[in-house]
């Protein structure tokens, strides 16, 4: 999302390292090249406006000037004021009081709002909670069916509602069927329109008086930039938000919501959807998303993507075995299966410091689903004797397990050098440690 602004961002501070010196002058130019970066990723122009003000006050002031390396406390005063600008700190969910506590989601038609209630639902099961889903959305009936189907596959209890009921009514049922059920955590999947209109506030004014949600949260299309802004304004004159969720952050949106909004509304970003999948919901940490924007990486949300995503105990074998130099052809196929369950390669790179110039040449690519299928079914073409020691695979071998697995031989040859190049990656990171191996398989890249 923020790929062009971290690009302009990048190339400014890097020719404000240029100079051994800083003045008024070369950081006022430096600004206004920032100014322009942010006005072209669609922030706010009175939040432009403002964000520069503050930066210039500091940045002209003694701790810049006094400083050993004083384009660095520039990229350190900027970092600091991107954080304070999408609001500081991680805002968490608020989910005291007696339970079940209600969750109203709210939102414009098209912004991701059923599904994305499926995606809480589904992060708040994995933290020990027991969501409950109500599809409100009477509107469009297609979006009761659809958030049924969506709780089959996040495993959570859904109310039947009835599309002739009103939707406050609908809600108030539900709730008490919640109860029933021993659920801790309802989620109202609320209805939307194509633009914000009075019937639509009038509904859910209504919905919120009956309930009195512990939230409100509104979800919003990143795709729609200063759109989502004013959307934002509207429902936070309306009902009175407690929180946003911004959807579609994988996209090539510029970036101006999530710079923008909170400033504007004053409500926190809970929540960023990255992608379709039902995993796809990330906690916001503004100052995370600072140090991706400044091409300083987000290590923590790395480690907690890889975290989730990876089996803790094959981890540690896995480790055993990088020390005594034992991969093998099973464990990459493993390895295979946990990095499509992290994403798209280009977003887990994009959390890797210094890693933004690379990413160019990289940039669209994700795990193809297909090549996947192909390699698996090649390796599950081996025998186990084939998998636990590649070496045996001699050409008569290549040619059975090509004919097993319905590709060709040369495709078996590329997935066997991939491996030999895997193997010795795996090799030098536990000789010599994560990161310089890191570097070196990035540059290779």
């Amino acid at each position: 999302m923020f790929d062009h602004l971290s690009e302009r961002l990048g190339e400014t501070f890097k020719r404000l390292k240029g100079h051994g010196k800083l003045t008024e002058k070369n950081i006022a130019d430096a600004l206004r090249e920032v100014r322009l970066a942010l006005l072209e990723a669609d922030v706010h122009y009175k939040v432009a406006k403002d964000f520069l003000a503050r930066v210039r006050q500091r940045a002209v002031g003694a701790e810049v000037m006094k400083s050993l390396t004083p384009a660095q406390q520039v990229i350190k005063i900027v970092h600091q004021e991107l954080t304070a600008l999408m609001g500081q700190e991680a805002a968490p969910l608020r989910l005291e009081g007696r339970p079940p506590v209600v969750i109203m989601m709210v939102g414009l038609q098209g912004s991701g709002k059923t599904t994305t209630s499926a995606k809480l639902a589904r992060l708040l099961k994995a933290r020990g909670r027991r969501p409950y889903l109500v599809p409100a959305d009477v509107q469009r009936p297609a979006a009761i069916e659809q958030l049924k189907q969506l709780a089959a596959q996040v495993q959570v209890e859904v109310y039947d509602s009835d599309p002739a009921e009103k939707p406050e009514n609908i809600c108030v049922q539900a709730l008490a069927q919640a109860v029933r059920a021993g659920a801790d955590v309802v989620i109202l999947d609320t209805a939307g329109r194509l633009h914000v209109d009075q019937p639509l506030m009038a509904e859910l004014a209504a919905i919120k008086k009956r309930l009195n949600p512990n939230e409100v949260l509104l979800v919003a299309d990143a795709m729609t930039g200063q759109d989502a802004v004013n959307v934002a304004g509207s429902f936070q004159e309306s009902l009175g938000l407690t929180g946003v969720i911004l959807t579609k952050v994988e996209g090539d949106a510029r970036g101006g919501a999530a710079l923008s909004i909170r400033a504007v509304v004053e409500v926190p970003i809970k929540f960023v959807g990255t992608g379709e999948k039902l995993d796809a919901l990330e906690p916001f940490h503004p100052e995370r998303m600072a140090g991706r924007i400044l091409g300083m990486g987000d290590v923590l949300s790395l480690v907690e993507k890889a975290s989730q995503a990876m089996d803790q105990e094959k981890a540690a074998q896995l480790a055993k075995k990088m020390a005594k130099n034992a991969f093998t052809l099973e464990d990459f196929r493993e390895q295979l299966h946990q990095l499509q369950k992290m994403g798209s390669l280009e977003s887990i790179l994009s959390m890797l410091p210094g890693a933004g110039a690379k990413l160019k040449k990289l940039k669209g690519l994700t795990p193809d689903e297909k090549e996947l299928k192909r390699t698996e079914a090649i390796i599950l073409s081996m025998t186990p004797q084939e998998r636990q020691n590649y070496a045996i695979i001699n050409a008569s071998r290549r040619k059975r397990i090509a004919k097993g697995s319905g590709t060709s031989v040369a495709e078996v040859n590329r997935l066997l050098k991939n491996f030999r190049q895997v193997r010795k990656m795996m090799k030098q990171m536990s000789r010599m440690g994560g990161k310089r191996a890191l570097g070196r398989m990035l540059s290779s890249m």
